[in-house]
């Protein structure tokens, strides 16, 4: 299983290079209408475990997971890990640092 973290400054650059990560936002809607990375599906951490089976075709594959500061991901993270998914990557400090990041 595959548990290394993503720095912002990495989801970035992909983001710059054309790749099209399947990134999740656990953040609450009111936070995903502030700002958002354009292509993350929103599942706010509170309804993720009931909510996992919409992520299920994507099991196998690398899912990064963002929030606002890198804590409800990584939660966010164990969640999925527990529930199988084998490539779950916390991008780590959440939007603060992807806003940050160069």
């Amino acid at each position: 299983m595959i548990t290394s973290d993503i720095t912002a400054a990495e989801l970035k650059q992909r983001l710059a290079n054309n790749e099209t990560p399947i990134i999740l936002d656990v953040r609450e809607p009111w936070e995903h209408e502030e700002q958002n990375i354009a292509s993350a599906k929103l599942i706010p951490l509170g309804s993720l475990p009931e909510r996992l089976q919409e992520l299920e075709e994507y099991k196998d594959q690398e899912i990064l997971v963002h929030c606002r500061s890198g804590k409800r991901s990584a939660t966010a993270q164990a969640i999925m890990q527990q529930s199988g998914f084998k490539n779950v990557r916390n991008v780590l400090g959440g939007m603060i640092a992807y806003n940050e990041a160069q």
